[in-house]
């Protein structure tokens, strides 16, 4: 008796397992789980441009910053790029800081110095009166003019100087023949101005080599000319009279 109360006890209890068991697995009772539906194909396109802007964006920024890093290593090799706040060069003026002074307009360059031109140096004779009487003795007078714009250095030693007096083609006097000693003198003229040196002349004739001499030019009225000569430049004549 009491084995087959057990036995009646144990079917009671596993026949609600298995109706458990059919309830669980059927369908269409409220407890089961509802199937899952697939997306559509216009999700899986918005999904997929969705993964490919976003891969964009990422490769855009890694190359600006890239871009960025290597341009501040090389440094902004055009003086003249100005970069704007948005990071674009454009081309204009290099700013200048502030307080110091910019360039001024140029100023032009100042005229090379004169060089003295000797071409321009001239010289001149004249005599101290037109006409002398018998016991008179000319004074010539030799002038020596620069008429350049610049100063020159000009030897007027008796080295360069000679006082020449002519009677028509007679050679009368010459400084040089009875000179015992000469000398260089060099000076500064200055542009516009001159040197004067004047020497008296005995009213005696003279030879090359000073040899000796009784003549004496003429008076009466005789017509001389003087010239003066420094190195190798000649001045005009100039005429005077022997009383």
């Amino acid at each position: 008796m009491a084995n087959q109360g057990k036995k009646q006890s144990t079917a009671r209890t596993s026949a609600p397992a298995k109706g458990a068991t059919r309830s669980s697995a059927g369908n269409g009772h409220p407890g089961s789980p509802a199937p899952r539906r697939r997306p559509s194909p216009a999700v899986y396109r918005r999904r997929r441009l969705f993964v490919f802007g976003a891969l964009l964006v990422v490769i855009a920024l890694l190359v600006g910053g890239f871009a960025a890093i290597s341009s501040a290593l090389a440094g902004n090799s055009d003086p003249s790029a100005v970069t704007s706040p948005s990071g674009v060069a454009t081309e204009g003026p290099a700013p200048t800081q502030a307080g110091t002074p910019s360039a001024g307009p140029a100023t032009p360059s100042a005229s090379p110095t004169p060089v003295c031109d000797l071409n321009l140096v001239t010289v001149a004779a004249a005599t101290d009166k037109p006409a002398y009487g018998g016991e008179e003795k000319p004074l010539l007078t030799m002038t020596i003019t620069n008429g350049g714009t610049a100063p020159c250095q000009v030897n007027v030693g008796t080295s360069q100087m000679e006082y020449l007096v002519m009677s028509g083609a007679d050679r009368i006097f010459s400084s040089r023949d009875c000179q015992a000693a000469s000398e260089d003198l060099v000076k500064t003229i200055l542009p516009g101005k001159s040197e004067t040196a004047n020497f008296p002349w005995e009213r005696n004739r003279t030879l090359e080599g000073c040899s000796a001499i009784n003549a004496k030019p003429g008076a009466g009225g005789a017509y001389y000319t003087f010239v003066a000569r420094l190195g190798n430049k000649s001045s005009a004549k100039a005429v005077f009279q022997l009383n």
